[in-house]
């Protein structure tokens, strides 16, 4: 079965803590008619830091959606590189030619072709090389990409599939918007690149199972961007806190499909879009805060990291390191729709994988 390998994740040099965001709220919004509501929401986040591209005081000038779009390109070829190195030796020691498919995805800039074809040109990698890029599932990016490598791996068992996941919330602000919940996002969103291999034979780390899609009916409004002269606006509606009752079931009927208790598992790797997603789904399934420890401090470390949230829970995860051979989990990313992409598995221990080039050019030649 497909193994996710070890994620590498980055975090730009510039930060904001909460204090800085709150101050910054009460300054910039000081005649906003609900902004104690605001500064109550933005403090309930629990977000203590985030880290930005630029630094602050470029990012809350906008000098229009063309630059803005051509910041992040300039951001994403700098700082994707430092992900998909680390990530490729994760895997065991792969090597670019090793990759026979690349996701991409990112719901902060666009570009085409995709990033995908630069990585092609520039790291390495083969010109037969599948690209997958994914711009609209917003978080469930995550969750949607490892689904799709699990998926591409099935159809080719010896097949590798690179994720990369670049989200640049920061470039998405905008001045003009005072709405509730655009300020709420102004002070939750952060910054982060991510990369991470799933194979289809060797490796170590969580063998993914089973997965499934699910779209809560008539919540295409509820997670969406406004696109406009000035970029992306982001819209928030503030029924999304309450959205886990709603994905929750979808989430216990995979879980029973394959033969296990969503509310008896090992280990829980959950989008935290905010406290209140963890929050409801730690009551809905009776389980301890704990189970949620990875989740909770890429939330409370870097903010809402959009695609990039479940790789870097994954990565601490890993780094962690106390689950046993077998242990049983779930990895689940939720975003706009609203959408849920979930998945199961088991935690593969490291074991000896032969990584010669006999070994790499046979499954390349099986993947083709």
């Amino acid at each position: 079965m497909p193994i996710l390998c070890r994620p590498a994740v980055l975090v730009p040099e510039n930060t904001i803590g909460m204090e800085e965001t709150l101050e910054l709220a009460r300054r910039m919004h000081a005649d906003h008619p609900q902004l104690d509501l605001v500064l109550q929401l933005i403090s309930n986040t629990g977000v203590n830091k985030r880290h930005l591209v630029r630094p602050l005081a470029e990012t809350l000038q906008h000098p229009g959606f063309e630059a803005r779009n051509a910041v992040y390109a300039q951001e994403a070829m700098a700082r994707i590189p430092g992900v998909v190195r680390p990530a490729l030796a994760a895997a065991g020691d792969l090597g670019p030619e090793d990759i026979d498919a690349i996701i991409f995805v990112s719901c902060t800039g666009f570009l085409m072709p995709s990033p995908t074809a630069w990585m092609i040109n520039k790291l390495g990698f083969r010109n037969d090389t599948r690209q997958i890029p994914i711009a609209q599932l917003g978080c469930a990016a995550g969750g949607a990409a490892i689904n799709r490598a699990a998926d591409f791996c099935t159809a080719y068992p010896n097949a590798n599939v690179l994720i990369v996941a670049c989200e640049f919330c920061s470039l998405l602000y905008q001045p003009s918007d005072r709405d509730v919940g655009s300020l709420l996002a102004n002070g939750l969103f952060g910054d982060a690149v991510a990369a991470a291999v799933v194979r289809g034979r060797g490796g170590y780390g969580v063998q993914l199972e089973r997965n499934c899609s699910y779209l809560v009916p008539d919540t295409e409004d509820w997670i969406s961007y406004a696109v406009k002269e000035t970029g992306f606006h982001f819209r928030l509606d503030k029924r999304v806190p309450k959205t886990m009752a709603m994905l929750a079931p979808a989430l216990c009927a995979l879980a029973e499909s394959h033969g296990w208790d969503a509310g008896a598992l090992d280990f829980y790797i959950i989008h935290a879009g905010g406290p209140r997603i963890l929050d409801d789904l730690r009551d809905i399934l009776g389980l301890d805060p704990a189970f949620f420890r990875y989740s909770r401090a890429t939330l409370t470390e870097h903010g809402n990291i959009a695609s990039a949230v479940v790789l870097d829970a994954l990565r601490r995860m890993f780094e962690d390191n106390v689950l046993e051979h077998g242990a049983t989990g779930v990895i689940a990313g939720f975003g706009p729709g609203i959408t849920a992409e979930s998945c199961v598995g088991t935690w593969s221990s490291p074991i000896s994988q032969p990584s010669d080039l006999r070994t790499r050019l046979t499954a390349r030649e099986s993947a083709a």
